[in-house]
């Protein structure tokens, strides 16, 4: 039975992880070389974007121990940042004697935006458009034929007036389920499709004609329950009081809402999709109401501590990275998901984690001890240790609690020294 409790992964080798991970995925020889090649060439990245001179490189992790809606799955999460990976492991831990995560997920529905400036009548214009909107819907619809056989398309029309420096302006918003992508192409061809018939029917004039990144539509929500017994009443209110500062000062939100995208982010670069867009989503719709925590913390009548997330997360297995980068289409692959909202729900979920974990720590620890100590190698590094001394410099630097680039710069001179001294000794007996 394939299982995402991996006792001991952190502990592992490099190679014997991938090795663990392409068991569990069935990922074939040529999928898991190229995790460790990462796969991009320059012929591949020259189709991507524009003007390319070469190609970057993130690490890409496994945050396990994740138990969703009864199943198990390993995530792949590509970003910089030491304790992000260990951070969402362990949350995932922690939930699951209580069942791991249940989430849900609304359908895979874009709004895309019509704006009509110059109207003789704004009223009148929006209650036009309302009457037409079947025609309006048919003009969209006949763009993608094939989106509308999956049973996507558009499935809605609405207007709305607003009032600007510039005059009011009629709002037109085209509901449109995309299915498994995205979204964005679909609905941008669908919207200037559709304007020049708006324009004769409205009298005004079609200027922006484009997917709203505000997703409304399309939330993930995610829950977790973590035992009492296992954190322990002091770790629970100090959460709770956490929360609490978070849904109250906005200085405090926009931190609490990042580590959120600390997680959800790592999955979306890691699968190739665009984690500009989930930014913009989350933060706006978290500003919906005065800009407030994306989860929400609360207590069981058995006192154990349980955690919600809702949000916007717009995604695609379809188009894009997604399907282009061989790296990403092998992180989709290890994720064995098949449809746009399940990616959508095991986002959340790792979003939640890595949220909650953030939490624990600040008011255990504190966020710099574990965090520091995860950050141990890099610091050897910087200090200019090289092979076998990262690890040595890391251990000791931790050991003795002085995480910084000094104290291992002065300890990395030490070992040096010593060996130097090592040489003299040797050769003077010779």
């Amino acid at each position: 039975m394939k299982t995402s409790a991996l006792s001991g992964f952190h502990d592992l080798r490099p190679e014997k992880r991938l090795e663990i991970v392409k068991k569990f995925a069935g990922l074939t020889q040529k999928e898991a070389l190229t995790l460790r090649n990462l796969g991009l060439g320059m012929k591949l990245a020259d189709m991507m974007i524009e003007n390319v001179i070469g190609t970057t490189q993130l690490p890409m992790g496994i945050a396990t121990n994740f138990l969703v809606n009864g199943r198990d799955y390993l995530i792949p999460m590509a970003l910089e940042e030491p304790s992000v990976v260990a951070a969402a492991s362990n949350a995932a831990k922690l939930a699951r004697p209580e069942g791991g995560f249940t989430t849900l997920s609304d359908p895979p529905v874009m709004i895309g935006q019509i704006q009509i400036v110059r109207l003789p009548n704004a009223k009148k214009a929006k209650k036009l458009v309302l009457r037409h909107k079947e025609k309006i819907m048919k003009i969209a619809n006949a763009q993608d034929s094939m989106l509308v056989r999956l049973g996507g398309g558009a499935k809605d029309v609405e207007a709305r007036i607003i009032r600007t420096p510039r005059g009011r302006m009629l709002i037109i918003h085209l509901i449109v389920d995309v299915r498994d992508a995205m979204g964005a192409n679909a609905v941008n061809t669908m919207t200037e499709a559709v304007s020049s018939y708006i324009e004769k029917l409205t009298g005004g004039e079609a200027r922006l004609r484009i997917i709203s990144n505000l997703s409304v539509h399309r939330i993930a929500w995610a829950k977790a329950v973590w035992s009492r017994n296992l954190l322990g009443e002091d770790v629970i209110e100090g959460v709770l009081d956490a929360y609490a500062f978070a849904a109250a000062d906005r200085f405090r939100c926009a931190t609490h809402n990042k580590g959120i995208m600390n997680g959800i982010d790592a999955v979306a670069i890691a699968t190739g999709n665009d984690f500009r867009s989930l930014e913009a989503a989350a933060h706006c719709y978290a500003a919906m109401k005065s800009y407030k925590p994306l989860t929400h913390y609360e207590k069981d009548a058995e006192g154990n501590l349980v955690g919600t997330i809702e949000i916007p997360i717009t995604v695609g297995l379809v188009g894009g990275a997604t399907k282009t980068h061989p790296v990403a289409r092998t992180a989709v692959k290890i994720l064995g998901i098949k449809t746009a909202q399940e990616l959508a729900e095991v986002m959340a979920c790792v979003g939640l984690a890595n949220n909650f974990a953030a939490l624990r720590a600040m008011v255990r620890e504190g966020i710099q001890s574990g965090h520091m100590k995860l950050h141990a190698k890099n610091i050897a590094v910087m200090a200019g240790a090289k092979g076998t001394l990262i690890e040595k410099i890391a251990r000791r630097i931790v050991r003795e609690k002085k995480i910084n680039v000094s104290s291992a710069k002065e300890l990395l001179d030490s070992l040096h020294a010593k060996k130097k001294r090592f040489k003299e000794r040797l050769k003077k007996r010779r």
